[in-house]
């Protein structure tokens, strides 16, 4: 354990950053999964809805700097490429 007072707040609130982003990575990958059953039952109207909705998701992770802009570009185009095909 860090015995300067600055380090040890700068582990608090790395610790409290890491929980937060956690949390939000799995509402973002529960947002996926959801398209994607959606996607396999070929629900064109209800995936579509979804999609839109974890792609917002996605880009606010990126804006929040959970995640990088190129991961979340491919997660978006991997989940749209998967609507297109069952359209």
């Amino acid at each position: 354990m860090a015995n300067i007072k600055s380090q040890v707040k700068r582990i608090e609130t790395n610790e409290k950053a890491r929980v937060r982003n956690a949390a939000f990575k799995s509402k973002v990958r529960t947002a996926i999964k959801k398209a994607d059953k959606a996607i396999l039952a070929k629900d064109v109207a209800q995936a579509e809805a979804l999609v839109v909705e974890a792609g917002a998701l996605i880009d606010k992770s990126v804006s929040g700097h959970v995640q990088t802009a190129s991961a979340a570009a491919r997660q978006k185009s991997s989940l749209q490429r998967r609507l297109n095909a069952i359209k």
